[in-house]
């Protein structure tokens, strides 16, 4: 017997036990589906993270002062605090706002080749917009910036102007909006806000430029936002005590070098002595699309032990059904064995069985779990997704299931006696 007749025969005998193989299947395909869906849905989860939290661009990043863990304790009368680095530091220079002088002594003295700085300060992300009869939900962000904010954090214009000297300098009332805003306020021609006067926190500011829409979503509202200049924002009561600065470099591989002279510059403008540890924190743009896509590789871990348990009691049932099977056709067996049959016929075919039986379980259940995974995509408006690597994955364990599952059974088939066989009722 061919290796094709024992194939066509075990797929034969499939087909013609349509009850069977169609629980064994779904036994398969939902153990498929569990953990195929589960990693499809993760993965559109960690593309829409790099989307939203990526505010600035793979080649920027942000310098912002930060709240060190720290122990006091005293030296000579004189209070100190360690660091996480194990450098000593004055309790004086801990959780110290960025002051403007600093940013702008950064600012100025920050000459790595080609690169743009932005200082920028926020004003809190519970603002209300209004214009005439109309007005916004009340959560558009609000953020004072220069002239290189837009282009640091990734902005850029449909209509009007950026930020200008003039307003920086002045502090006047001006301001850009957000595609959200622009469509909530104007609803029939977004692009006509342009030179309007809205009302934000009861203040008049004439609108002067529209974003480009970045994409928003559940997790980040990226147009929702108005930015007015650094000197303006100062006026608001929830204004952040604290600057910030965003540098943006020519491309991707100047980065460690531009980190490196940032440090250098912000110790310099912090008046940090050597002996003392930074207290500010330089984060690249996907930080923290980095900690949180950290957080749901445990989610990976725990889809892939539902999915094995699953696979594990479909190999069992799988196996139980090949021995009912092989109780059900010994007299088959019998006629293949006197009709000149050998064992590795009799074997090859119950493993062929088993293998094809678990191969449409990996089918079914591949399809189902890109689907329901997908939906995710949907919700979160990324691109269709296929977790390549798992559907390999997934063939291959089924495939090994089909064989550990088969292989008991086809020896027991294989070792029968033909004339008990052919007895056998």
């Amino acid at each position: 017997m061919t290796i094709q007749d024992s194939f066509a025969l075990a797929w034969r005998t499939v087909k013609g036990n349509k009850l069977r193989t169609g629980i064994t299947v779904a036994i398969i395909a939902f153990g498929i589906m569990a953990l195929i869906g589960i990693i499809t849905a993760i993965s559109a989860m960690n593309q829409s993270l790099k989307e939203n939290f990526s505010f600035m661009g793979a080649n920027a990043f942000s310098v912002r002062y930060k709240e060190l863990n720290a122990r006091i304790g005293g030296n000579n009368g004189e209070e100190f605090a360690k660091s996480k680095k194990g450098q000593k530091e004055k309790k004086s220079n801990l959780d110290k706002p960025i002051r403007i002088e600093e940013a702008t002594y950064f600012k100025d003295h920050f000459s790595f080749s080609r690169a743009v700085v932005s200082i920028s300060r926020r004003a809190g992300g519970n603002n209300e917009l209004h214009y005439k009869d109309k007005k916004t939900n009340p959560q558009i962000s609000l953020m004072g910036g220069d002239e290189n904010y837009l282009p640091v954090n990734g902005y850029s214009l449909t209509a009007g102007r950026n930020l200008n000297n003039v307003d920086i300098a002045s502090g006047r009332n001006v301001c850009i909006i957000g595609s959200n805003v622009a469509a909530k306020l104007f609803p029939n021609k977004p692009s006509a806000c342009i030179d309007k006067v809205i009302l934000l926190q009861s203040k008049p500011y004439r609108v002067i430029g529209l974003l480009k829409s970045k994409g928003s979503s559940a997790m980040m509202r990226q147009d929702d936002i108005a930015i007015t200049s650094i000197k303006n924002v100062r006026q608001f009561a929830n204004i952040n005590p604290s600057y910030a600065i965003g540098v943006m470099v020519n491309n991707v591989t100047e980065l460690e070098p531009a980190i490196g002279e940032t440090t250098e510059q912000m110790r310099k403008a912090r008046r940090l002595i050597p002996a003392e540890a930074d207290n500010f924190v330089i984060d690249k743009s996907d930080k923290f699309a980095d900690m949180f896509i950290g957080f749901l590789a445990g989610i990976s871990g725990a889809a892939g032990a539902i999915g094995m348990i699953t696979l594990i009691g479909a190999a069992i049932g799988l196996m139980n059904i090949m021995l009912v099977a092989v109780s059900e056709r010994t007299r088959e067996v019998g006629l293949i064995k006197a009709l000149g049959g050998k064992k590795k016929d009799v074997r090859r075919q119950f493993l062929f069985e088993s293998v094809c039986i678990s191969l449409l379980g990996a089918f079914f259940g591949i399809l189902l779990g890109v689907g329901v995974g997908n939906l995710f995509s949907l919700i979160l408006n990324t691109g269709f997704v296929v977790p390549w690597f798992w559907v390999f994955t997934g063939i291959i364990i089924c495939s090994v299931v089909g064989l550990a599952a088969g292989i008991y059974p086809a020896m027991k088939a294989a070792s029968l006696n033909p004339i008990n066989a052919l007895r056998y009722e």
